[in-house]
């Protein structure tokens, strides 16, 4: 596992001394040499290295990694550029396009994103291939918790989109009067249709990181 190096360490490099972690990490190590675990090891942290502590602006939560094979690689809804766009960012796409006039790209690679200062976390950092939510329970929980609680902290302004239950359920540590919140159902095709499209998340944050003297998020992915 490539380690968190940058300001993250000083927020949440205790937890690396925990004895959960120390069950966590020794639990993901035997998975990873047993058995095909995604995303690739030196990807999972890849979240907290492309976002640093101080450059987040909005987060988004997602539930665990992508668990196809060549899709996850550390970022929420984000896939490699040489993979099928996943259903559920077919759906952003489609709402970044209704909302801000976003063309769809080609790919689903979204680390243009993250060096905007997007946080895309998973609440669970691992996952078995072709077993969804399989490291569910394991420890990561509690890591991606304590960096919620980092970013509660955080003396500025921030937005949080919490798309769907999972994601939702993270509300109740967020009291943070400069920090904006917007709840939407989840991007899937499941639950699209029941007020993913027509939330106009994207425009709303924009406008709220403005009136806050930010620079908004340059939402378009470019084609590859």
């Amino acid at each position: 596992m490539a380690m968190i190096s940058n300001d993250w360490l000083e927020a949440i490099g205790g937890e690396f001394k925990k004895p959960y972690y120390t069950e966590l990490y020794k639990f993901v190590r035997e998975e990873y040499n047993t058995r095909q675990i995604f995303p690739p090891a030196d990807d999972i942290f890849n979240a907290f290295h492309l976002a640093p502590l101080k450059d987040v602006k909005v987060v988004i939560i997602g539930q665990d990694p992508y668990h196809n094979d060549g899709q996850a690689h550390g970022l929420c809804f984000s896939v490699k550029p040489d993979v099928d766009i996943p259903p559920s960012l077919v759906n952003i796409y489609q709402e970044l396009r209704d909302d801000l006039g976003c063309k769809i790209p080609n790919n689903g690679y979204l680390v243009k994103w993250a060096s905007q200062g997007v946080l895309m976390l998973n609440t669970v950092l691992t996952v078995r291939a072709h077993m969804a939510n399989s490291h569910h329970g394991k420890g990561w929980e509690k890591f991606t918790d304590a960096a919620i609680r980092a970013l509660n902290e955080q003396d500025r302004p921030i937005v949080y989109l919490l798309w769907g239950k999972p994601a939702q359920m993270k509300k109740s540590m967020l009291n943070n009067p400069k920090h904006l919140i917007l709840e939407a159902p989840h991007p899937s095709p499941l639950s699209a249709y029941r007020g993913f499209f027509g939330c106009k998340h994207f425009s709303k944050t924009n406008e709220f990181l403005k009136e806050n003297g930010l620079e908004p998020i340059d939402w378009q992915i470019e084609d590859i």
